[in-house]
């Protein structure tokens, strides 16, 4: 089956290990065997891992706003006074790291891209470390949340030139929900309702780069979508429903991010772009 809506997949899902379907979708749409489809996912959880031991706290980012910030969360985290514990500490540490390696050029993973690639990997990583889980059961959650991604890209939109921030990281939080809730044991409507209590969330958000770069603030918002998928999760799993339903949260995205105003669609020109530091690091970079 063609996964065209998240209600689809619920339905396709009855009686059955929801990844199992999206693992069948996979195979047919890209005319790959199983072992093939397999194969390429877990090499994209390596490649979070690799990027994960790749982290440099030295480094900077061409405007110099970037860097450094992952290693003061993690110092943070270890003083043991973190408001939020150290759990969700080390998670926002991981959601800063990934970002930073990314605006710094390092390799990360897409998840669904580059200026939202830290809400998946600080949500999994750490969640897997706590849990002792193998990869393989993170391969599988990798495959819902890519099933999350595939949808919102279908029905709405996953760029925030077209969206705004609620397409990038907002659909990030959405997939890290769902990934996390379906390692939690919930089932496909329990999974399909997280996502879209994480997208209600994110709603609006818009996409301000600074100098049109993917620094600021971009990372920092990397790690408030995780804490979101974090609570989203946790939700759908007390059995907590969306009263909207999935697929319409999906369709509301769109008309938001369709009626938000050009300036605030990755144009570097409205929000903290626009304002006289925002201005300043842009003629600095020139590209004001």
């Amino acid at each position: 089956m063609a996964i065209e809506s998240l209600q689809a997949l619920v339905t396709a899902s009855e009686n059955r290990d929801i990844c199992d379907v999206i693992i069948e979708s996979d195979c047919v749409d890209r005319g790959v065997t199983q072992a093939e489809s397999l194969e390429k996912m877990r090499s994209l959880y390596a490649a979070i891992r690799r990027a994960q031991r790749g982290y440099d706290p030295k480094l900077r980012s061409a405007s110099g706003m970037v860097g450094g910030d992952g290693e003061k969360m993690r110092a943070y985290v270890q003083r043991g006074k973190t408001i939020c514990g150290d759990y969700i500490g080390g998670v926002i540490a991981q959601a800063l790291e990934m970002g930073e390696s990314n605006a710094c050029m390092k390799c990360i993973v897409a998840a669904p891209t580059a200026g939202s690639c830290g809400v998946l990997p600080a949500v999994l990583l750490p969640y897997q470390q706590r849990e002792g889980l193998s990869d393989e059961a993170m391969v599988r959650a990798m495959y819902v949340a890519g099933a999350i991604g595939q949808v919102v890209a279908a029905k709405a939109s996953i760029a925030g030139a077209a969206g705004g921030c609620q397409a990038e990281i907002g659909t990030a939080s959405a997939m890290g929900a769902a990934a996390l809730c379906y390692l939690g044991g919930g089932d496909a409507q329990a999974v399909c309702h997280a996502a879209a209590i994480a997208i209600k969330a994110m709603l609006g958000l818009v996409c301000d780069p600074i100098a049109g770069l993917v620094e600021v603030p971009c990372v920092k918002r990397n790690a408030a979508g995780a804490v979101i998928a974090m609570s989203s999760a946790d939700m759908a799993l007390a059995g907590i429903r969306s009263a909207v339903p999935p697929d319409e949260v999906i369709l509301a995205m769109r008309e938001v991010g369709d009626k938000m105003d050009v300036s605030l669609k990755e144009t570097g020109v409205g929000g903290v772009a626009g304002t006289p530091f925002g201005q300043k690091i842009a003629e600095k970079m020139g590209m004001a």
